[in-house]
């Protein structure tokens, strides 16, 4: 939950989606179903 946490912390400060993905060590599919989750839902998504 943390790391999900760090990422849309992350993305919108600028940081390319690709670079996040790759550090967290999850694919560009899953950071992106990620982010998606946050921009509907917030936090709780």
């Amino acid at each position: 939950m943390d790391e999900r946490l760090q990422f849309v912390a992350r993305r919108p400060a600028g940081e390319a989606m690709a670079e996040l993905c790759r550090e967290l060590g999850i694919s560009r599919k899953t950071g992106s179903r990620i982010f998606d989750r946050y921009q509907e839902c917030g936090v709780q998504g």
